[in-house]
């Protein structure tokens, strides 16, 4: 009678440990996708003089490599910068801008030259909790000279129902990462 007891305890107890074994442990899951980004056009405004650069991979990761234009801007100036970005793998084409502006407590552009003295970025629009977003800002250019621009737009949505946005770029994933060549001269 105490082997079969025993027994019933040990084949319980083993139960246990494999029922508790196979459940998986997670990493909170972000509540929100990354948007499908295949076009990004940076505005830059002087005046009434308007200069678009775009980043273009329309088949997205993979495949064909993206094309990128080149930034020229000239020397000691102050440029408005827009950011307007679209999804062409959908017909009609998809404007992202709406969707990034509409979750706006979600998404942060950062902007960082190289060398860092190339330009500087001033964010120009703000979220509800009065966290830079990007859409829109300022760009002023210093002495002549070349080198890059990275724009990357994070992605912050909630996790577990608690925000993550915080003013910087290290919570959230990339919706968009992309580096330009920048040159400034007179």
């Amino acid at each position: 009678m105490t082997h079969l007891r025993f027994s019933s305890l040990l084949t319980l107890l083993i139960g246990i440990v494999f029922s508790f074994s196979s459940c998986k442990t997670s990493d909170p899951e972000p509540e929100d996708d990354n948007e499908l980004i295949t076009t990004v056009r940076l505005k830059f405004t002087d005046g009434s003089s308007v200069q678009t650069f775009q980043w273009q991979d329309l088949d997205g990761d993979g495949g064909k490599a993206p094309t990128i234009q080149n930034i020229a801007l000239k020397a000691n100036k102050t440029y408005k910068l827009d950011i307007e970005l679209l999804d062409e793998s959908k017909m009609p084409v998809v404007d992202q801008t709406k969707e990034v502006a509409a979750e706006k407590d979600e998404h942060l552009f950062v902007f960082t030259p190289m060398p860092a003295s190339l330009l500087a970025y001033t964010y120009g629009d703000i979220d509800s909790k009065n966290f830079p977003i990007g859409l829109t800002g300022s760009a002023k250019t210093t002495a002549t000279g070349t080198g890059t621009l990275k724009v990357v737009l994070r992605h912050q949505p909630p996790v577990n129902g608690m925000a993550q946005k915080n003013g910087t770029a290290t919570p959230g994933s990339s919706d968009v990462d992309i580096t330009f060549n920048v040159a400034v001269t007179n």
